[in-house]
């Protein structure tokens, strides 16, 4: 779908509406070059198709000069449509008189317009009859005037002349019936004076019931959105009222049988020898097909507006995809393989087998720093749904006012600042996974929407009331007690229980010491290649250490360890050298601490409670009842920075 403009448009629904078109199509570049055409185009000219895709529209209309053109095309991007008549020229060197209907195509990267060719000769030809017959009929007109001055005497002394006059009333009137457009008079009082066969048929009375009647009153009451048209406002009636020639494209007449149709018409003031307004003559015609080829034009347009939209967004969302997983290739999880041999572990991974193959949600709990994305991912890799991306989202990390915007997209101009249109993280994870992590810290206001994802499948974007609908799976994880979080109202009952349909709990990494020693070689060899160190050994007391240390901080804080110590290690021995980890084994030969100690431990556990979350609602600032900015003072001040 992204590549339907290029290698030549070469799509089947493209090549079918144009191949197939009974009418003659082309579309043309801002320099009114061809670029594309159908075959009824090619033989309706009778050019060669290798010759009409090399022509401009210059080629076959020799009449168009540049600055006509510049002037057409800036009518057609103001007004997105446009009609013009012309001659374009045969291979044979004749020309055919044809009406161009201009649509813009509006797009990023294509400056085109679709034209819509049609053969107008019979107008033409019914035109050239029409300006005869008006002809005819002022001579009418003036003859009767000019018979109404003469005394009975010289009427008789005229006879011969009052002859000739019948014969070409005769003759006019032949001219009438045979024309394919309709025509009637009008007098000053707009009662119908005369009319042809195809006046009548297209409005389905009989000459006689036309004759004397008033036209308004008849054939032309209401306007086309079906309100009364007085005929105070008829042009037709203008025309007999001030002399000018009126030309109307937009309304409507009325049948007999209470129907109407679209109509052109022309309304032409007839006048006596001396200029006095008679009446008027009108001529019309039924442009119901033109107005369906005008739709149709619309609704063609309209399609590929709507195929160059859905092709622009599927490229955005592509985008978008392709630059969400750069991101977390440059993350560097380094999860190839989960790295553990303890039984109670095992059970987990056990767990992990059975949820992962169905679609079931899944609910991860454990502390914070024990891998709960680790097993996620391994949920998404052993899925059916493995083909599309996995999309994480720390609830945690992002700002309460922006979060909604972050999971569901918005519109331009949703919001301030809202200066594009956004595609959010649920609608970037459709058939595929979305990681929800610290989902506990979502805004109690706003999880009424996520609760209507998990049981409906579709949201609103911000600042647009229709629906999305998406097939997601929702992976989530949180440290928090989100029983507890209910009890205090922090979190939606009926939330928990649709994310909880198969819950997962991650043991501590205290719970499973024996995997210390496998994790600590796993990250030595993997900081050392990364720091370029010639680490090979960790002895059994380092070993001792690691192992009788509590690891509050889980996997995450052993990691830290253990790349400060590959950092400060000289030889081959890893090197533990002054870490974290000396004032744990103080903290068991002296049971009291310093208060300075005691502050920095407490701010400690409780940043890795709220996953280093310092402020907004459920940060660390929040539980530990300061500021902002005294927090962050007394963690500059007691040396705590993230890991």
């Amino acid at each position: 779908m992204s590549n339907l403009f290029s290698q030549q448009w070469g799509h089947d629904w493209t090549e079918l509406a144009l191949a197939n078109s009974g009418e003659p199509i082309m579309w043309l570049s801002s320099e009114a070059r061809i670029v594309r055409f159908n075959q009824a185009l090619a033989k309706m000219l009778n050019y060669e198709p290798d010759t009409l895709m090399s022509f401009t529209l210059f080629d076959m209309d020799e009449q168009l000069t540049k600055r006509d053109w510049k002037k057409y095309w800036e009518q057609i991007t103001r007004q997105k449509s446009f009609l013009l008549e012309s001659h374009l020229q045969t291979q044979e060197n004749s020309t055919i008189p044809v009406e161009l209907s201009f649509a813009l195509i509006e797009t990023d990267q294509l400056d085109l317009c679709f034209v819509f060719v049609k053969d107008i000769s019979k107008r033409i030809e019914s035109r050239t009859k029409l300006e005869e017959a008006n002809l005819l009929l002022e001579m009418i007109v003036k003859e009767r005037e000019e018979s109404s001055k003469m005394t009975i005497e010289a009427l008789k002394a005229r006879q011969l002349t009052a002859h000739t006059l019948e014969k070409l009333e005769r003759r006019n009137q032949l001219i009438l019936d045979s024309a394919g457009v309709g025509i009637y008079g009008l007098d000053t009082q707009g009662h119908t004076t005369f009319a042809n066969n195809a006046a009548a048929e297209m409005v389905g009375w009989e000459l006689e019931e036309l004759e004397g009647k008033s036209q308004h009153a008849l054939l032309h009451h209401t306007k086309p959105d079906g309100t009364a048209y007085d005929a105070r406002e008829c042009p037709i009636y203008a025309a007999f009222k001030d002399g000018e020639v009126h030309r109307v494209d937009d309304e409507v007449f009325w049948r007999k049988d209470g129907t109407c149709f679209p109509v052109e018409y022309t309304s032409t003031p007839i006048k006596d020898a001396d200029g006095n307004l008679q009446g008027a003559v009108v001529i019309f015609n039924d442009i119901t097909e033109r107005k369906k080829n005008e739709e149709a034009i619309k609704r063609v347009n309209q399609e590929l507006q709507n195929a160059l939209q859905e092709v622009a967004n599927l490229k955005k969302q592509l985008e978008l995809e392709n630059k969400y997983l750069q991101q977390e290739i440059k993350l560097t999880h380094n999860f190839e393989e989960i790295i553990s041999q303890s039984a109670v572990f095992k059970k987990v991974l056990q767990q992990i087998e059975q949820v992962a193959p169905t679609d079931a949600n899944v609910l991860i709990l454990g502390e914070s720093g024990t891998g709960k994305e680790l097993l996620a991912r391994a949920v998404h890799s052993l899925s059916k749904r493995n083909g599309r991306p996995l999309v994480k989202v720390n609830c945690a990390a992002l700002p309460a006012n922006l979060i909604e915007s972050e999971l569901f997209g918005h519109e331009k101009g949703a919001f301030t600042g809202a200066f594009n249109k956004k595609i959010g993280r649920f609608e970037l994870a459709d058939g595929g996974t979305i990681f929800l992590d610290e989902v506990g810290e979502i805004p109690i206001e706003l999880q009424p929407k996520l609760l209507r994802v998990l049981q409906e499948g579709e949201f609103e974007r911000l600042g647009n009331p229709r629906s999305t609908k998406v097939n997601v799976r929702i992976i989530a994880a949180t440290n928090r007690d989100l029983e507890s979080a209910i009890e205090k109202g922090e979190f939606r009952e009926d939330l928990y229980y649709r994310l909880n349909v198969f819950p997962v709990q991650v043991p501590p990494l205290r719970d499973r010491k024996e995997d210390i020693p496998l994790l600590a070689q796993h990250f030595v060899r993997k900081f050392s290649q990364k720091l370029d160190k010639p680490i090979s050994v960790i002895t059994k007391k380092v070993i001792n250490e690691l192992t009788s240390y509590p690891w509050p901080g889980n996997i995450r804080e052993l990691e830290n360890i253990i790349e400060r110590a590959v950092i400060v290690s000289q030889g081959k021995k890893l090197d533990l050298g002054n870490t974290s980890l000396d004032s744990g084994k103080k903290r068991k030969k002296n049971e009291f601490c310093t208060l300075r100690e005691l502050e920095r431990e407490h701010i400690l556990k409780t940043l890795r409670h709220t996953n280093w979350k310092v402020s907004g609602k459920g940060g660390a600032a929040e539980l530990l009842g300061l500021k902002r900015t005294t927090l962050e003072a007394r963690m500059n001040k007691l040396d705590i920075a993230r890991p």
